[in-house]
């Protein structure tokens, strides 16, 4: 009979602990004495983040460098969790996450659920096409083919386009298979951010361009964190940094500048 006593009571011991255990789990582990954050992004987004399955199944881009040059500043080890864009903002609230980095855009409505950084980049389109085009205006594109990079913001900014004149739009997976396209001229025209789009043309005369306004709701990128986390201020300080020293402008180039 006491041994029966005693086998119940371990038995209910062992239940307490690991209940305690599975309600007890946070977004951050430890590893050694250092706290490993996680970072909810969807990667399905070239080049913010995205991965290349012919090479690995590491997600690469311009966020996850980001993430990692504020991370080894501040002396903190993250995980990169994929999930759908649409669960990013709840992931935080529920506390899965402890940041998001995805190009996303700090609107008025995400701003009740979450905080967010300074912007990090904001995106601003250009349409590009040659000189002898006669392509001047949004409303020359009409009957046009214009290209945009696959899973790029882009994307979206063509079918916005479509909407007020009618346009082919064709996607390639580079910025340089834009730029080729339209001097063999199979496109009339492409939709490049600005910075990338005038670093081409330093080097292709024959290029023109201009900037497509942008509802200000819609451009910008900034880091999204749970309600009232120390680590917004954080991450803003050494977004200022990197700023301030050029070391962010260089990941721009990097990723949106098409260099191999």
């Amino acid at each position: 009979m006491k041994k029966a006593v005693i086998l119940v009571l371990t038995l209910m011991m062992s239940v307490g602990i690991l209940a305690a255990c599975g309600t007890g789990e946070k977004a951050n582990k430890k590893s050694g004495d250092k706290k490993v954050l996680v970072m909810a992004t969807s990667a399905d987004y070239p080049p913010f983040e995205y991965v290349e399955t012919k090479k690995s199944d590491e997600i690469i881009g311009f966020d996850i460098d980001l993430a990692k040059a504020i991370a080894k500043k501040l002396d903190l080890k993250f995980e990169v969790k994929d999930m759908d864009f649409g669960g990013l903002v709840q992931s935080l609230k529920s506390g899965q996450a402890d940041f998001v980095l995805s190009g996303m855009t700090p609107t008025e409505k995400r701003k009740k659920n979450v905080d967010f950084s300074d912007i990090y980049y904001t995106a601003h389109h250009m349409i590009v096409s040659k000189k002898d085009s006669g392509i001047e205006t949004i409303a020359d594109l009409k009957g046009k083919t214009v290209g945009v990079q696959l899973g790029s913001i882009q994307e979206g900014k063509a079918e916005e386009i479509n909407k007020q004149v009618p346009i082919k739009i064709e996607n390639r997976n580079r910025i340089p298979d834009l730029i080729q396209e339209i001097k063999s001229g199979r496109f009339d025209a492409a939709i490049i951010e600005d910075t990338v789009a005038k670093g081409y043309f330093e080097k292709e005369k024959e290029f023109k361009g201009f900037t497509i306004s942008d509802d200000p709701e819609e451009a910008g990128s900034a880091i999204a964190f749970p309600k009232n986390s120390d680590l917004t201020a954080k991450f803003n300080k050494e977004l200022k940094k990197m700023k301030e020293n050029g070391e962010l402008q260089k990941l721009v180039v990097k990723w949106f500048g098409g260099e191999e």
